[in-house]
């Protein structure tokens, strides 16, 4: 699995951050031999395309006819985890573009996510959640670490619902305390919600990235359809446009609830349809100026 050449220049100006205040510790402030973009420069390197020109060491330049960008150490090591939700939902996709499902948007974010880890210095571990079970990469640091995640993210697949919570607590020994949990997942299965819930109490900095079709946005449906639940099998026969104006409320009221419930205990929650630019959510988390990631 392999970014596109574009979409990894776009995240070059994106960095992983969490904070929090909850007793009185500061989560990223103390002292790391990793590098980026950081506060006490470390060192120099070659320029690649997509560095901040800001970052150009313009002195050098005019002594070497050579572009170097300042490193520097970073204030802030994290241990990264990514929760990917492969239930049957995530099978979901847009009609106009059937061979790209939520489950394929959360592979692409996860690996952009890795990606920035792996920049970083930090160490980044996978979780995914399908068939009521529990596929985990060990968190670890390094290019060898990011192949063993890229491997797993191609083999995961859709399947079924999602574990309950006694399948779930293998996670509670895996992701320690201090850690920050990128989750993925179209937030449906109550499991889920509060699994994110329990972690952030839990003294883990959680941050949501909710994946939904443009068709769960707009319901664009016209005539007769059966709609189905893909992982309960329930089915409903509706007409789509008697059907649109009273899905529309409910689903928007529901995430406003959503929303409002992972806010209360600190969790940083943003939504990606699947027609936007994939790294528009990972912007609004990791861009500058960055979200504060602090409990209330």
């Amino acid at each position: 699995m392999r970014l596109p050449d574009d979409l990894r220049a776009r995240l070059r100006d994106l960095r992983l951050v969490a904070r929090s205040t909850a007793g009185g510790d500061g989560l990223g402030m103390h002292s790391s031999r990793s590098r980026g973009a950081g506060l006490e420069f470390a060192q120099y390197r070659g320029y690649e395309p997509g560095d901040e020109p800001r970052r150009i060491d313009w002195k050098l330049y005019a002594r070497s006819d050579r572009y170097f960008v300042r490193e520097a150490e970073r204030d802030s090591p994290l241990t990264v985890w990514i929760v990917i939700d492969a239930s049957a939902s995530m099978a979901q996709a847009d009609r106009r573009r059937a061979d790209y499902s939520k489950l394929d948007a959360a592979r692409l974010l996860a690996a952009c996510v890795i990606e920035l880890a792996l920049r970083q210095g930090d160490r980044f571990g996978l979780v995914g959640l399908s068939g009521s079970e529990l596929h985990f990469v060990a968190d670890a640091a390094g290019a060898r670490q990011r192949d063993r995640c890229m491997l797993e993210l191609e083999r995961m697949h859709c399947a079924g619902e999602l574990p309950d919570a006694s399948q779930l607590r293998p996670l509670w020994e895996r992701i320690r305390p201090g850690a920050l949990v990128v989750l993925l997942s179209d937030d449906f299965d109550e499991r889920l919600v509060d699994l994110a819930t329990r972690l952030a109490v839990a003294r883990r900095e959680v941050v949501s990235i909710g994946l939904l079709s443009a068709e769960e946005r707009d319901f664009p449906f016209q005539g007769g359809h059966r709609f189905r639940d893909p992982e309960t099998g329930a089915e409903l026969l509706a007409d789509g446009e008697g059907a649109r104006r009273d899905f529309l409320e409910r689903f928007s009221a529901a995430r406003d609830r959503l929303a409002k419930r992972f806010a209360a205990v600190g969790i940083v929650h943003v939504e990606h349809h699947l027609d936007r630019a994939l790294d528009e959510p990972l912007r609004r988390l990791f861009g500058a100026p960055q979200v504060a990631l602090e409990r209330p």
